[in-house]
């Protein structure tokens, strides 16, 4: 007998009503239940891959110390900075568990690249600062995300069923081409900052 489980959207649960009759919370499992199951009491475990990977630029956070020109002249400083960037996913479970490994391997055969867990990029960023300025350097890295369907197929029945999926599932990290955004930005000090930095 098959059972639909939905991660996360609420169109899919009603997709998920459509294809079995409807159960209180407690004779389903949890999304964590099954996923930790996955290749660790499953007869099987497969993730179906849906559509194509999609690549977006990440939001853009300030990196390194920010730097005060506290002399009578524009400066030419520097920042030295380094950013690291990990993978996240639907379900907020940690992919270093059997079923990301699966997530991976399937990724890798779907779209013929790896799936990249973490990224660090490090690097020293020259930026123009104006008599009684403060600079600050700010990166967003590019990612990609992954999205389908988790299928588990248990030897004995799991709440009464031998077939779960989890539906909607989505990950995403950092994309090989990193081809991140460097952007930086000035302004006045503040009195505050004038009075710490500045002496």
């Amino acid at each position: 007998m098959m059972k639909r489980i939905a991660v996360s959207c609420v169109s899919a649960i009603g997709a998920a009503l459509l294809l079995a009759p409807p159960a209180t919370a407690a004779d389903e499992p949890t999304v964590r239940e099954l996923l930790e199951k996955c290749d660790n009491g499953t007869d099987s475990c497969v993730f179906h891959p849906e559509g194509e990977v999609e690549y977006y630029q990440n939001s853009s956070e300030a990196v390194g110390s920010p730097v005060f020109n506290c002399t009578d002249k524009e400066q030419m400083m520097n920042v030295a900075w380094s950013d690291s960037t990990a993978e996240s996913n639907s379900v907020g479970l940690s992919m270093s568990t059997s079923f990301g490994e699966v997530f991976k391997v399937t990724f890798k055969a779907t779209y013929g690249h790896e799936w990249r867990s973490e990224h660090t990029e490090s690097q020293t960023t020259f930026i123009t600062v104006r008599p009684g300025e403060v600079g600050q350097v700010y990166h967003g890295p590019k990612m990609q995300k992954a999205k389908g369907t988790y299928e588990l197929h248990f030897e004995d029945k799991f709440y009464d069923h031998y077939i779960w999926y989890v539906n909607d599932f989505e990950a995403s990290g950092p994309a090989d081409d990193q081809g991140g955004t460097v952007t930086q930005s000035t302004r006045a000090m503040t009195e505050e900052e004038e009075q710490a930095n500045c002496g």
